[in-house]
């Protein structure tokens, strides 16, 4: 195996770009192999996600499970002497199970529902180990029959962060989206930050099925497996079925992801990671087509399991 001989700061920049490019700012580590004082090459990446999310009762009656899968394409590198950017495609896939849900009239609110999506990570540095990173993104997020006009939503995230001396990285952003008939501002942490040479504070890996939008205490074992311990916040919102029992209005699902991880690298490039776990303080909402409130429902614990296969090359 050749050495990295990649310069630190390059490693870190390219590390932080393919993380954004797979969703929010996180602090995902990436190896790469370049000449001495050279910039890392580009990056191509790929991560498939299938995840199960087992029945849990609505407050009011009924149930809902959801079984899906999460893909994720792209490709980052450098484009400057400090600016390292990237462009990620997304397919997200959830298949809805409720059962006599009686706060919506006891039939299915909504069913299948896919988003597809489009986002470039920019990532430059700046002074003292400053850095700063702005990810625009744009997707097409509703229920199969849905409008494809009434179902896009846009936004963006920005963040300033700093790495020391040590490596520690510590930075705040703020992330603003646009999605249907409602926009959402809301601050987030980005955090790398060693506590010892194996334990680590970090945000939870963008590929997985709880995104970026939170914190994993992560320990690294002697026999190389990676394991992790967190909670992020998730919320899935999308336009509904133009023939469905809302026409063109609107779903979300929110809730709080505590979770097991365990990964481990299979080969070069390639890496598993198998997720337990539960959402909490879960909740329904269902919205008419200008963004009125029509019913909304909290639901129990919801275990998951989850396995995320990723592929650098």
């Amino acid at each position: 195996m050749r050495p990295n001989l990649t310069p630190p700061a390059n490693r870190r920049s390219l590390a932080t770009i393919v993380t954004l490019a797979l969703g929010l700012a996180g602090g995902q580590a990436l190896a790469q192999t370049a000449a001495p004082g050279g910039p890392p090459p580009w990056t191509r990446f790929a991560s498939v996600t299938p995840l199960y999310q087992s029945d849990a009762d609505i407050d009011r009656g009924g149930s809902i499970g959801v079984t899906g899968a999460i893909v994720r394409v792209g490709a980052a590198g450098t484009v400057g002497p400090a600016t390292f950017a990237g462009v990620t495609l997304s397919y997200d896939y959830f298949d809805y199970r409720f059962s006599n849900p009686v706060a919506f009239g006891g039939a299915a609110p909504w069913n299948s529902v896919e988003r597809i999506g489009f986002s470039v990570p920019i990532n430059h540095q700046l002074a003292d180990g400053w850095a700063i990173t702005f990810v625009p993104s744009f997707d097409w997020f509703g229920e199969r029959g849905a409008a494809g006009s009434e179902s896009l939503a846009w936004g963006a995230v920005f963040a300033a962060s700093k790495t020391f001396a040590d490596g520690r990285r510590l930075g705040l952003g703020l992330g603003a989206f646009d999605r249907f008939e409602e926009t959402t501002v809301f601050p987030y942490v980005v955090v790398d930050w060693p506590l010892t040479p194996r334990l680590k504070i970090t945000n939870p890996a963008a590929a997985g099925p709880t995104g970026p939008a939170g914190l994993e205490l992560r320990y690294r074992t002697d026999g190389g497996w990676d394991l992790g311990a967190g909670g992020a916040y998730r919320s899935t919102r999308f336009r509904l079925s133009a023939s469905g029992p809302v026409p063109n209005g609107v779903g979300e699902e929110r809730g709080l992801p505590l979770f097991l991880r365990a990964s481990r690298d299979l080969a070069p490039g390639t890496s598993l990671s198998v997720y337990a776990g539960a959402i909490v303080a879960g909740s329904l909402r269902l919205e008419d087509s200008n963004g009125n409130k029509l019913a909304g429902e909290d639901f129990g614990t919801a275990p998951f399991v989850a396995a995320t296969l990723s592929f650098r090359f």
